[in-house]
């Protein structure tokens, strides 16, 4: 290849190197949109909004620190589905076509990517999370999968920052216990649920000392429901197949908190 060639396609390889770069930058830190055939986090936290300190305890429960993203690789680890029957978890859920569904605590993504799946183009899915680091690593797994019906979303400690009484399902898998601040949260999650809306939460089973989890990242359902019903909600079915977790449905009470 001639020397002026070389240089030339050198030059374009270059550019379009420094256009995909800029470009995966421009996407990790958008502002709120989630368009057709585009998807983009929405970082937009009013930062005067003052966060309380997080709280050690809640009705007696040690509350467990949030798991840091540089643990993400446990999420999707291969053992997850022999050891949690995933699938089945997801079976119970009883998703519905054209539904709107929170995965609160989404993570890198494990769950939120198969409830896209399955509300399918017509539903959407808010993948919720406090790190912005795994909110990226979720959005560079839906890029690669060509899903656009997820809008990611930059929680904070009290505030989901869903929109209110428009969600029908929202999710908290292994999450609620990490909740800093229960009572916020559990108040915006209240607020944000369509008539009919419900709460689920996956724990692994505090009675169980067989469930080889450490006992602060574990929840029997006295504790939980302790918790929920001051809270407004009501326990409406219980799901107990799966080998380690409690799978719970909360509805908000007619009478609220």
């Amino acid at each position: 290849m001639p020397i002026l060639l070389r240089s030339i396609v050198a030059v374009c390889i270059a550019l379009a190197a420094g256009i995909a770069f800029a470009a995966g930058i421009a996407l990790a830190q958008a502002p709120a949109t989630a368009s057709r055939g585009r998807v983009t986090i929405d970082m937009d936290v009013d930062p005067t909004v003052a966060i309380p300190p997080p709280a050690t305890h809640f009705m007696g429960r040690e509350i467990a620190q949030t798991m840091h993203f540089t643990g993400a690789p446990w999420l999707v680890r291969e053992s997850r589905q022999r050891e949690e029957d995933c699938r089945l978890l997801i079976e119970a859920l009883e998703i519905q076509p054209g539904q709107t569904v929170c995965d609160m605590g989404c993570g890198n993504g494990f769950y939120t990517l198969e409830l896209a799946r399955r509300v399918g183009p017509r539903g959407l899915v808010y993948a919720v999370d406090v790190q912005p680091e795994m909110l990226r690593m979720l959005l560079a797994r839906l890029l690669a999968e060509g899903i656009h019906n997820v809008r990611p979303v930059l929680g904070t400690a009290i505030d989901p920052r869903l929109p209110k009484g428009d969600v029908d399902l929202v999710v908290c898998i292994d999450v609620y216990h990490e909740f800093s601040h229960p009572e916020a949260m559990l108040g915006r999650i209240r607020e944000s649920l369509a008539p009919g809306g419900r709460l689920v939460l996956a724990e692994f089973r505090g009675e169980d000392p067989a469930v080889p989890i450490k006992p602060l990242h574990k929840m029997t359902k006295a504790q939980v429901r302790a918790e929920l019903e001051p809270a407004g909600f009501e326990l409406a079915r219980e799901f107990e197949r799966l080998p380690w977790q409690h799978l719970l449905f909360f509805e908000a009470g007619q009478d609220g908190p």
